[in-house]
């Protein structure tokens, strides 16, 4: 999927879309971004030393896994965090540095699915974890 069709799935937009293209690789998704050195979350983490915080790299890895549900998110519904588990930061990621996501499904039980997940830059893992989503519709309650 192109930046255009992932904003056909996905309610992100403008700063918070933080993938330029995923594709299906049997049951994986694989997502992929290019870190230009421009973002918003750049400016001030950390002035001189620019470093992607470890919560938009889970972001990136969460966007991604929303392909795999693409037949669940219909118009109107919101894929919203539920759990972040076993996160590991491993290596930093920088500017200039195109981000590869790995990501499944283990176990689902709709609205209710749960991945596990991996971040890595020219081959080196980056961040792995295990984090699960609710699918919403608006005005559903979920407290988020």
């Amino acid at each position: 999927m192109t930046r255009e069709e992932l904003m056909k799935l996905l309610p992100h937009r403008d700063d918070m879309l933080l993938l330029d293209e995923v594709s299906l690789d049997g049951g994986e998704a694989v997502g992929h971004y290019r870190v230009r050195g421009d973002e918003f979350f750049l400016r001030g983490h950390f002035p001189g030393n620019p470093i992607v915080p470890g919560v938009i790299l889970c972001e990136i890895m969460a966007q991604s896994a929303c392909v795999l549900m693409e037949g669940k998110l219909t118009e109107g519904a919101l894929p919203v965090y539920t759990g972040l588990n076993n996160v590991r930061f491993r290596s930093p990621v920088k500017p200039g540095d195109t981000v590869e996501t790995r990501c499944s499904v283990k176990r689902a039980r709709h609205p209710f699915y749960f991945c596990e997940g991996s971040v890595s830059v020219d081959g080196k893992i980056c961040v792995t974890a295990e984090f699960s989503f609710a699918i919403t519709t608006p005005g559903a309650g979920t407290g988020n």
